[in-house]
């Protein structure tokens, strides 16, 4: 997701609703991968990596040319000290850093060209291109033993009269069980293009088609968010996307799956799921299916009164569990749920970000929920981050959980104004054990950004060890606000 822009609006309308209509923006996509704890691995040293943008800096003087930010895993985590930053300024990055292209907006990573390193899709929505003013582009940067240098390829646009902002969303997995990387590619229109089978040196695919889930086109932004999972188990990648419903005048936020198939991504299985713009894909009770997390953060009443579905006071995560035939029953979570820290109030955005792994190893998936509004004494949207385990039974609510903010003994820094600690969450293996570290983006120091670093101690979330990562120290210019760290690749 672009997490700039929907923070924009966000803290500009405290997520309130016009007219009925929700009005967010772009949104991220998520890593295809349902029951083991996600790892990217760029540079193939079994240790996961950690990539995220800074797509509002300044590079060369140009104001939110934008940049990608890799910090490779390392049995003590992940620091600055170990990084590589990206700009298409980079020597083989295709394009020219340029004002507003917004570099790094929406990523999304696999193994794109099958030689054993993860390689990342990196979307520029606000590149102009020729005289189409945000026509945007697409590349993909090669992994390899040095990791993520800026070596890449440009992912052409088949059809650029037909839309803006290409690359705008983007979402990797294998929708059609053939072993190889697809990429599914949303612009703001209703269409996703999805490219399949890999794609070779020059940035050519094995072949492409085109699927249309019932959202909202180019008015309305095309999709928000795409996430890709394997909900039935079959093997095959499918796709959830996030947009506006056509079904009646309020255009309220929906969720919809797709299923894949030997034929790739279909719309004939199409389901209609519980909304939020964040989802996560994992299979939380063991049971071999991914099951579907959403966060609808907003509140319950638009600003003229109309009641808004599936929402709750503070905002709401829905649980969508998975079956063999796709997603099955929905379980709704809040802060009042249970013994989950916190309690639902105003706009705490519960839910405004999310991810799924594997903390402690007992082979089910644990919840990160972002809580970004959440304010704490007298500091406004400082922001928290819930984590929640996962059981047979799906998520413990009743005991267990924890609950980090920038007070929580141990964390860097402090509580202030605005600080939207929990901008972004990702639950990965940073350090070779097996069990996935939590990593916190934030808006720190008028959305400069910063990243923090909090581990897995083998069992549970600890402070031990944590640190935090700050644009200064990564190669980024605090010129201007780039957003280090608001959208973690998935």
């Amino acid at each position: 997701m672009h997490q700039t822009l929907r923070l924009a609006l966000a803290t500009a309308t405290a997520a309130a609703l016009t007219g009925g209509l929700l009005t967010f923006t772009a949104a991220t996509a998520t890593a295809a991968d349902s029951t083991a704890v996600a790892k990217a691995d760029f540079n193939g040293d079994g240790v996961g990596d950690l990539a995220f943008s800074a797509d509002g800096a300044s590079v060369g003087g140009k104001k939110a040319a934008g940049q990608l930010v890799v910090l490779y895993g390392s049995a003590a985590g992940v620091s600055s000290a170990k990084r590589a930053t990206i700009s298409q300024n980079t020597t083989g990055t295709p394009g020219t850093a340029e004002a507003g292209d917004g570099f790094g907006q929406d990523t999304a990573y696999a193994d794109f060209n099958g030689d054993g390193y993860d390689d990342i899709a990196v979307g520029s929505a606000g590149e102009d291109i020729g005289g189409d003013t945000d026509g945007g582009s697409l590349a993909i940067l090669w992994g390899s033993a040095s990791g993520i240098t800026g070596k890449g390829v440009t992912v052409a646009d088949p059809a650029p009269s037909s839309h803006d902002r290409w690359g705008e969303n983007l979402a990797a997995g294998d929708f059609d069980g053939d072993g190889k990387a697809d990429l599914a590619v949303g612009t703001n229109t209703a269409t996703l293009h999805v490219f399949k089978g890999g794609f070779s040196a020059s940035g050519t695919a094995g072949g492409r088609y085109t699927v249309k889930p019932p959202i909202m086109g180019s008015d309305a932004g095309g999709p928000l968010n795409l996430t890709a999972g394997d909900v039935s188990g079959d093997g095959r990648t499918d796709l959830v996307v996030d947009g506006f419903e056509t079904e009646t005048q309020y255009g309220w936020n929906r969720n919809y799956f797709l299923p894949g198939t030997a034929g790739g991504l279909s719309t004939a299985g199409i389901k209609t799921i519980k909304p939020g713009v964040i989802t996560t894909i994992g299979d939380i009770d063991g049971d071999g299916f991914g099951d579907i997390v959403s966060g609808a953060y907003w509140n319950p009443t638009t600003s003229n009164g109309t009641t808004v579905p599936d929402s709750a006071k503070g905002g709401k995560v829905w649980v969508t569990y998975g079956t063999p035939t796709g997603p099955g029953t929905a379980t709704g979570i809040t802060q009042d749920t249970g013994n989950i820290p916190g309690t639902a109030e105003g706009n705490d955005w519960f839910g405004y970000e999310l991810d799924l792994g594997d903390i402690n190893g007992d082979g089910f998936l644990d919840l990160a929920v972002g809580v970004a509004g959440e304010n704490i004494g007298d500091a406004v949207n400082t922001g928290t981050v819930t984590v929640l385990y996962g059981t047979a039974d799906g998520l413990n609510t009743t005991s267990g959980a924890q609950a980090f903010a920038q007070s929580t003994a141990g964390v860097p820094g402090t509580d202030e104004d605005n600080d939207y600690f929990g901008l972004d969450v990702k639950l990965d293996d940073l350090t070779g054990d097996g069990k996935a570290d939590l990593a916190v983006g934030s808006g720190e120091n008028a959305f400069d950004g910063a990243v923090t670093y909090l581990p897995s101690d083998g069992t549970k979330i600890t402070t031990t060890g944590s640190r935090a990562v700050s644009p200064s120290t990564s190669g980024v210019s605090t010129t201007g606000t780039p957003y280090f760290g608001a959208n973690f690749a998935d």
